[in-house]
């Protein structure tokens, strides 16, 4: 799978994914997203909108997430606390570097999904 861009909040979720989802359609999809991005460290540009992690996700309807006000508040979050702009480009490990530094090890999590369905998971990883 070929990765080139990314939901700014969705560096949380590929950070954390370890093999649960909505489906099994949803987790097979993220298990190859997440792969993909550790094996080629790819340039990726951060959109406010539908990605590849969203291809097989129940919330997707057409393109539109269901929760997009959430959503959008999530990438608004991690946007904000790395200092990124939507429409950025840059690689997979500078993004997840900025967000471990300026979220994870900030302590900052649930300031920016603490209202997700799976904070609970991510959050024990977190500190794990």
């Amino acid at each position: 799978m070929s990765i080139s861009e990314l939901r700014a909040h969705h560096a949380l979720c590929v950070e954390f994914f370890q093999g649960k989802g909505y489906s099994p359609a949803f987790v097979d999809n993220m298990a190859e997203l997440v792969g993909a991005l550790r094996a080629s460290d790819p340039l990726l540009t951060l959109r406010g909108a539908a990605d590849g992690v969203c291809r097989s996700c129940p919330h997707n309807n057409g393109g539109v997430c269901d929760s997009a006000e959430k959503t959008a508040r999530y990438d608004a979050g991690v946007l904000r606390l790395t200092g990124l702009n939507a429409g950025e480009t840059l690689r997979w490990s500078a993004l997840r570097a900025l967000v471990r530094e300026r979220i994870l090890d900030a302590g900052r999590l649930c300031e920016v999904c603490g209202d997700c369905q799976w904070y609970d998971i991510c959050s024990q990883a977190a500190v794990g």
